[in-house]
């Protein structure tokens, strides 16, 4: 068992909303649950007894009830939920209407702008007439090339108020990226800023733009929408307005249409390393239900919150974000580098504004660690009472690092989910102890399960991470994909009828979880599955090293471990060095997980969403195409690998 990090008292457990659901579900159901541990049991038997305490806890705005809550739990893919029921999106989201401030957008280099829950509203009202008027119906695509801004969030609850399906892009994705994406859902509309700022230097996104367009012959109409105050000259992209002139009419109310719980609401995409990204469907209910279970429970956030996480409009974290304003917290949204002017940045921002739930990556919170900050010292941060990190595997040393130099009492949750889901498969929760290197649950009425290659369950041993009966935020299906068979070699092929992610994991006997990494990157050196993430948790703590890459190889029949390192700056691979490393490796890990390969690189690739590329870099490793650059957030760090063997 691992070292207990923090530890909640009491008050602060009974005084949380997991806790109050926990008593409402006892005396709804006459039962005596006692702990999460036995929450979560119950949830994962009781799931349509489980999500329809959910509906009516959380008080789902609907205009029809439903008939069943779900046909067949065992059902995947495939189950149907909430069957009859007839609601809206962003109705749910904007329920809250007064003064209360909704939005705070912070972009590098740009004063800072609020807009309250009625000024929301007001400017949803305009957009959704707007896009009406150009003749958008339910069921079009509307696409968003745009950075984490205010307009992207008035622009998606526009579009799925009136039954159109949102998809997103980050104006960081080169023209092919995006149009590996656009080109597929063939949107009506696109909304697109000028420009970002991005580490102090302002990037002009209509040159891009121009070429997204000549490869989307179904926009009609692009909404130009200016990132700073200044107006842009729009006479060079074909059938363009600016946002302003667009959204000028006299509309103060919102018809929200009513549709069924699984109408389309967003088109996600996989990560397009490695072959063209899957167009993930999610639909309304489904996605609406788990994040406020997540939101409310499992972060117990609640109006008085501040919330902000740092992402693009790329990233799914971007739509987790957006629903908090179903509960009427106020949004942070930042646009720009983290590390700009310096690297305490966001730390400063934190203090700022008041926020309350701190949301990054695993990579932000080691770059902090490297780059020397110590917030404990230089920072308040008295309003953080929630630190949450996703993206990739938290290390023992990224906890460490946060309860020693950010800040002692707060809650630190690592959570791990996907695009896939739109939400979690196992998280935190303000009614458990963090105990260091853990996530500390898996979330409520998720049969998450590690199993080995036979499909036999393991406890306290590394297995595939697999979920074994249906949830609401399930793919509805895939564009593109009419016989469902790409939707079913996803998640289906490996086990049949069960839920298979793709990613290791251990779960332990207090129900804590491990993410050992990716295992369709898996090493498999003599037949023996290693994570990626066991050598790079070794790896990354060495003072000489500042990042690393670890694939597989094929020589000989067999897997060879190739371990790839960005030095840090003064440090050379020296053969003494080697030898060190691969001490530490085998005594911290095991003899299968010493590299025969260790190599110095000059950069590691990763996605704009901060993942390291392993399966990339492998391709390029064994002289294989990688298509798709443009969802890298440096490409050129591929050149790297290219005859590096």
């Amino acid at each position: 068992m691992g070292k207990i990090m923090y530890q909640p008292s009491v008050e602060q457990i009974e005084r949380s909303q997991m806790f109050e659901f926990k008593e409402y579900i006892n005396g709804r159901h006459g039962i005596n649950l006692e702990n999460y541990q036995d929450l979560h049991g119950w949830s994962v038997n009781q799931i349509p007894d489980f999500w329809e305490a959910v509906w009516s806890y959380f008080d789902i705005i609907h205009s029809e009830s439903y008939t069943q809550i779900v046909d067949d739990v065992s059902k995947m893919p495939g189950a149907k939920w909430f069957n009859g029921a007839r609601l809206n999106f962003a109705e749910n989201l904007l329920r809250h209407r007064d003064d209360k401030i909704a939005l705070i957008f912070k972009g590098e280099g740009q004063p800072t702008r609020k807009l309250t829950y009625c000024e929301l509203y007001l400017a949803v009202a305009k957009t959704a007439q707007a896009l009406k008027n150009v003749g958008v119906q339910k069921g079009d695509c509307i696409a968003g090339f745009i950075p984490n801004m205010p307009e992207s969030i008035i622009a998606m609850l526009a579009t799925t108020s009136i039954g159109a399906i949102w998809s997103s892009s980050s104006p960081d994705f080169g023209i092919n990226g995006v149009l590996d994406r656009f080109s597929q859902i063939k949107p009506k509309v696109l909304f697109a800023a000028n420009g970002y700022f991005y580490n102090g230097k302002s990037h002009d996104s209509l040159e891009k733009l121009q070429g997204i367009l000549q490869d989307l012959p179904t926009v009609e109409k692009v909404v130009v929408i200016p990132y700073s105050e200044i107006n842009p000259n729009i006479s060079s992209i074909n059938n363009s307005i600016l946002y302003s002139d667009f959204t000028a009419n006299e509309a103060e109310k919102i018809e929200f249409m009513q549709l069924p719980f699984d109408q389309p609401l967003y088109i996600m995409y996989s990560s397009g390393t490695t072959g063209l990204p899957k167009s993930i469907v999610h639909g309304a209910g489904g996605t609406l239900l788990q994040h406020i279970k997540e939101l409310r429970l499992h972060c117990d956030i609640s109006k008085q919150d501040n919330v902000f996480y740092f992402t693009t409009c790329g990233w799914m974290m971007w739509n987790w974000l957006v629903s908090n304003l179903a509960i009427g917290a106020t949004l942070t949204l930042y646009d720009g580098a983290p590390f700009y002017p310096d690297s305490n940045a966001m730390w400063d921002m934190a203090d700022e504004l008041g926020i309350t739930v701190f949301g990054t990556s695993a990579k932000f919170i080691a770059a902090s660690e490297a780059a020397g900050n110590n917030p404990i010292s230089t920072n308040d941060l008295s309003s953080v009472r929630l630190i949450l990190s996703t993206g990739s595997p938290l290390m023992e040393e990224n906890f460490d690092y946060i309860y020693r130099n950010v800040k002692k009492n707060v809650h630190l949750a690592s959570v791990s989910g996907g695009t896939d889901i739109i939400s979690c498969f196992a998280g935190g929760s303000p009614t458990l102890p963090v105990y260091r290197g853990e996530l500390q649950c898996c979330g409520l009425a998720m049969d998450v399960d590690s199993f080995d290659y036979l499909g036999k369950s393991r406890r306290n041993e590394k297995g595939e991470l697999v979920c074994k009966k249906a949830f609401p935020s399930m793919p509805i299906y895939f564009w593109n994909d009419p016989d469902g068979q790409k939707y079913h070699n996803a998640y289906f092929d490996q086990y049949d009828g069960v839920w298979y992610h793709g990613d290791y994991i251990e779960i332990n006997d207090h129900g804590g979880v491990t993410i050992y990494g990716r295992s369709d990157a898996t090493l498999n050196p003599g037949g023996v599955r290693i994570g990626t993430a066991e050598i790079y948790r070794v790896v990354e703590k060495l003072d000489e090293i500042a990042d690393s890459l670890v694939v597989g190889v094929q020589k000989d029949g067999d897997e060879q471990v190739a371990l790839f390192l960005k030095m840090n700056e003064g440090h050379k691979l020296t053969e003494e060095l080697i030898n060190s490393i691969k001490s530490i490796i085998r005594s911290n890990c095991s003899p299968r997980h010493v590299p025969a390969i260790i190599k110095p690189v000059a950069d590691i690739p990763y996605t704009i969403n901060l993942k390291k590329v392993e399966l990339a870099v492998k391709k390029v490793i064994h002289g294989e195409e990688v298509t798709n650059k443009d969802a890298l957030a440096n490409p050129e760090a591929l050149d790297c690998f290219k005859d590096i063997l």
